[in-house]
């Protein structure tokens, strides 16, 4: 169809129609699909400004929130002191004789007891042999009452040292004469991870000379 031909009304009518079908593709093409992306962000925006509302009302909340956390850690720090996550046996041992020689008691003989394991924790006992002067024992029990890793104290056999026997004790020393007492028990500590019910921490060793 040549446009020349038409008269000026139907020149507008058919301009007109092209430019109704021109803007009807151009909705369903380009402004629809962008009015949806549109749609579709302000639905993502308006869940963004709900979930930062929420969040708020904790603003006020995390500075003490923050505390707390620092103090639970410090918890865990100190409960891990006491009650440790590791066997840690030689230094438990070495904590032992650190506090009987600074109250002047001699530790002759350590000997391994078997593990016993209960929910949360393993116990892990020592029978212990050692001797020295009376208040210098009582002083070495009071000590180890104090010290911040938890060490349970229990069967625990006093006699003198002229009858050792007395007190179960398995060999006779030199003793010095200052020493009046001979004592065994068994010394118990904790550890906060599982191992298998009955296994023994060690085989027993020898008595620990002087």
């Amino acid at each position: 169809m040549n446009l020349g031909e038409l008269s000026g009304v139907k020149l507008l009518g058919v301009l007109l129609l092209t430019a109704v079908v021109g803007t009807g593709a151009l909705y369903y093409t380009v402004f629809k699909s962008q009015r949806d992306q549109n749609a579709a962000a302000q639905i993502k925006l308006q869940l963004k400004l709900r979930e930062n509302a929420e969040l708020e009302a904790y603003r006020p909340k995390l500075a003490d929130m923050e505390r707390q956390l620092a103090s639970l850690k410090q918890q865990l720090e100190i409960e891990r002191r006491i009650v440790p996550d590791e066997k840690e046996v030689d230094n438990f041992m070495r904590m032992v004789s650190g506090e009987a020689r600074k109250s002047g008691v001699e530790i002759r003989r350590y000997t391994s007891r078997p593990y016993v394991a209960r929910e949360f924790y393993t116990e892990v006992p020592f029978e212990v042999e050692l001797d020295g002067p009376y208040y210098s024992m009582l002083g070495f029990f009071d000590r180890l009452g104090k010290v911040e890793r938890i060490v349970n104290v229990s069967n625990l056999l006093v006699a003198s040292t002229r009858k050792p026997t007395e007190a179960k004790a398995k060999h006779t020393y030199q003793y010095a004469p200052g020493e009046s007492v001979v004592a065994t028990c068994l010394t118990t500590t904790y550890f906060s991870h599982d191992l298998d019910p009955g296994t023994p921490a060690s085989k027993p060793g020898p008595p620990v000379k002087k």
